[in-house]
């Protein structure tokens, strides 16, 4: 039951955070639409080719604007990503995760209050930006770190693949939301999402449960040891939870029972735990990727396919259906074979012809359009989802921490801190480069899917080497 309260809460709590992060890609193509479109300008004292747009975005900069405001952010979102994972170890998840949501909620509200309050004043915008970047830093390292507190690496990459497609939901669910109000008042497209964030992080202030030991459960088992063995023991830790069936040994390892807590690890204590570099800058360039798409997708279908502001939020929801599936199979497989990083650079590689695929055919036909929008969805997302959570859980309660369970939020923190750098620069360079062609654009996302591939390459060839010994060791057992 907890378990399952743990994995139904910390899924809302990650996807009214990515449903409030949404609705500026969606309200991008309001701020600065094609005017002429609309009929004969009603205003004769303002221009003729920008009176609908909404200043300071009715420029020929605009899409550099629109690149601030991501930017503006992202860069926030980044810096204070590697600070948060610090507080959450040191902190009540329950109380930070909530009073994050909760100002999130407030930013988000205030951004589209500009719409109604009339500021037409870059700064507020960026501003607004700047501080929900910072606070929206509370929920990743908050939410990974309760699921790796209840549960084992069993099955951690398919429940985690499921788990999070919060992330594509939360998409999905702003760009609908976002699409209801953009062409009437934009204002609420933000409001409306900020006040279910808000509700959501009082709700998770009074239900969330942070550790098993807290509602007398025992912890699950993060290693395979020769105890696994016993299939007893496997049971007693992985099976139901219940208070009877905890045994003394339980009671005693219980890090809320224990005499003494083990500290916190440090930054660069976390830095030196195998892989954890390696998965950080692979997941850089994923996330470049990614948040492209998420930042950049609708604007583009707008500008390539001439569909309307709600069809192309709507229509670029279709990647994130992609994402859900992409996640769950990265995660079966990776579970199945054992290999996060080949499972990963595998989906890189067929992503980088895709996308080139996408940018040349994609707009053929309605159909042709949501098929590409589906795979690349799966292909760019499948690697990075697999990253944040799977990889982030097992790099959290790696062997070497010798059962430190105090590494967990800051690991995940420097994975998706370094991720959100490329989060940050995607939509950035995105907004530097499209006025060159969108085709330079996706050069770019090329690239870095390319990039991500390699930064993995050492990594992959362990795993390689571990399953051929695994296989010669097999072989010779049966000519035995």
């Amino acid at each position: 039951r907890y378990r399952g309260l743990t994995l139904v809460l910390t899924f809302l709590c990650y996807t009214s955070y990515h449903l409030s992060r949404k609705p500026i890609s969606i309200v991008k193509s309001q701020l600065h639409p094609n005017c002429s479109a609309l009929g004969p300008n009603p205003r004769n004292d303002s221009n003729s080719s920008t009176w609908c747009s909404w200043a300071p975005f009715d420029g020929d900069n605009y899409n550099e604007l629109f690149g601030a405001l991501d930017n503006a952010f992202l860069v926030a979102y980044a810096i204070g990503m590697f600070i948060s994972g610090i507080f959450g170890e040191r902190l009540p998840l329950r109380y930070y995760l909530s009073a994050g949501m909760v100002l999130s909620g407030l930013f988000t509200a205030l951004f589209g209050l500009g719409y109604f309050w009339n500021i037409h004043v870059l700064w507020y915008f960026i501003i607004m930006q700047i501080c929900n970047g910072l606070v929206q830093t509370t929920g990743w390292p908050a939410v990974v770190t309760c699921i790796g507190n209840w549960f084992g690496k069993g099955k951690r990459g398919l429940i985690m693949g499921i788990w999070n497609s919060h992330t594509s939901v939360g998409n999905i669910l702003g760009s609908l939301i976002a699409g209801v109000w953009v062409s009437s008042a934009w204002g609420l497209s933000f409001v409306v999402p900020g006040i279910i964030i808000a509700a959501v992080g009082v709700i998770c202030f009074f239900f969330l449960v942070e550790y098993p030991e807290d509602v007398g459960c025992s912890p699950p088992l993060h290693h395979v040891t020769s105890k696994e063995k016993d299939p007893e023991a496997v049971t007693s830790n992985e099976g139901p939870l219940s208070i009877s069936g905890q045994s003394s040994t339980d009671r005693s390892d219980s890090p809320k029972d224990s005499a003494e807590e083990p500290e916190a690890i440090s930054f660069f204590g976390a830095l030196w735990i195998p892989g954890v570099v390696e998965f950080s800058l692979c997941l850089l360039f994923a996330k470049l990727v990614s948040y492209t798409f998420l930042y950049w997708l609708p604007l583009y279908i707008v500008n390539v396919a001439h569909f309307s502001a709600k069809e192309a939020g709507d229509l670029s929801t279709l990647f994130d259906v992609g994402g859900i599936l992409g996640g769950i199979f990265a995660g079966l497989i990776s579970d199945y074979t054992g290999g996060r990083a080949t499972t990963c650079c595998v989906m890189l590689v067929v992503a980088a012809p895709m996308l080139f695929l996408y940018n040349h055919v994609g707009q053929n036909g309605i159909g042709t359009s949501i098929a590409m929008l589906i795979v690349c969805g799966a292909l760019v997302n499948g690697p990075y989802a697999l990253i944040t959570t799977a990889v982030s859980a097992d790099l959290g309660t790696h062997e070497s921490l010798k059962g430190n369970a105090k590494a967990l939020s800051t690991v995940t923190a420097i994975i998706d801190g370094t991720g959100s750098i490329g989060a940050a620069l995607g939509p950035l360079l995105a907004g530097l480069i499209s006025p060159t062609g969108w085709n330079n654009v996706f050069y770019m996302l090329i690239a870095a899917d390319v990039l991500a591939c390699l930064l993995l390459a050492r990594v992959v060839v362990k795993e390689i080497r571990t399953w051929c010994g695994c296989m010669a060791r097999k072989r010779g057992y049966v000519r035995t």
